[in-house]
């Protein structure tokens, strides 16, 4: 009887060490392996956001490159931090800081400049230095929330408007047309009388009057916004109505209201000053820079240096943010760009 011969088992084969620990790495929590496409996919969407993080630190190099080529913007810039820094290290810098407070040197009233008096003094013998430098953080702060009320008022009327269209865009536009009808400094001497005296109210009635051109921006710039892809495709997904005008069509339309923001900078401290000069702004003796020019306006001009001081220091605001203006518009503004 011929034996039967069985094919020899073969017994699977070792696995080396390599592809035991490739296997093991490979192994996801609860013992599942990854396919390949899963992987890949997350890959690329890691290469895409490192790609689009390299793409916007390059926008910003070329952007702090344009604004550092421009001379103007540049001084205006240096002038900025210059004024910065004098508001900052005030009570450091004036030689008489208890000046601003209201202290008074009747033996050393109407000094003309000198190595003690480097501005001179006023009519009841405080150092002119003294408040123009301990003024520079008033001026600053008056600006900064002016700007910031006004922003937010206009860019919210002005958002809405352009979004919703129809009767609701009518009524806002209306309102926004009433308040530009009337002069800005106007209305803005008005509703300081309504309020009262004060810098407070001062800062409300010029944000209640700057506000119409931030609405009328935000909405030109919305109406053409809210038409293109992303909006739809926002839409599209169920966003809502607030969340596409606040998260979608405003970051797209930040340049133009940055830019218009610090170019309105230095024109609400100049208003500011005006309604301190007329008598509506900061009391005495508080050291805003419009009320010591009205201080200084009698003597003038023998005693030239109680308004001229105050005035140059205003001048000096006003031109450095018109600067800066005119450089992020070259950074920001895309009609700029060549």
């Amino acid at each position: 009887m011929a034996e039967s011969r069985l094919p020899p088992s073969k017994s699977p084969p070792e696995a080396s060490g390599g592809d035991l620990q490739v296997s093991t790495d490979a192994r996801l929590e609860g013992g599942q392996t990854p396919q390949p496409d899963a992987l890949g996919r997350g890959r690329g969407r890691g290469s895409k956001k490192r790609t689009a993080r390299s793409a916007r630190w390059e926008n910003i190099s070329r952007g702090l490159y344009r604004f550092g080529s421009n001379r103007l913007s540049m001084i205006g810039l240096v002038i900025l931090i210059f004024v910065l820094l004098v508001a900052i290290f005030a009570p450091v810098i004036a030689p008489y800081p208890e000046d601003a407070a209201g202290k008074t040197r009747v033996m050393a009233r109407l000094q003309a400049p000198s190595e003690e008096f480097v501005f001179g003094t006023d009519k009841i013998g405080r150092d002119i230095f003294s408040r123009v430098v301990m003024g520079t953080g008033l001026a600053l702060q008056v600006g900064t929330i002016i700007i910031l009320l006004a922003t937010t008022i206009g860019v919210t009327i002005g958002a809405i408007a352009g979004y919703a269209g129809g009767w609701l865009d009518d009524i806002l536009m209306r309102i926004t047309d009433i308040f530009l009808t009337v002069p800005a400094l106007v209305l803005a001497i008005a509703i300081s009388a309504a309020l009262g005296k004060g810098i407070i109210n001062a800062m409300i009635g010029i944000s209640l009057v700057w506000w119409p051109g931030f609405a009328r921006l935000t909405r030109s710039l919305v109406l053409s916004l809210r038409e293109e892809p992303f909006v739809e495709a926002a839409f599209g997904i169920g966003a809502g109505h607030m969340r596409i005008i606040f998260r979608h069509i405003l970051p797209n339309a930040v340049s133009p209201i940055i830019i218009k923001m610090t170019t309105d900078f230095g024109f609400a401290v100049l208003t500011a000053a005006a309604l301190g000069f007329i008598g509506f702004g900061a009391q005495p003796p508080t050291p805003e820079w419009g009320a010591m020019i009205n201080d200084g306006r009698r003597y003038f001009p023998d005693e030239w240096w109680i308004a001229t001081f105050p005035g140059l220091a205003i001048w000096l605001m006003v031109f450095s943010w018109n600067l800066i203006g005119d450089g992020l518009r070259d950074v920001l503004d895309p009609r700029a760009r060549r």
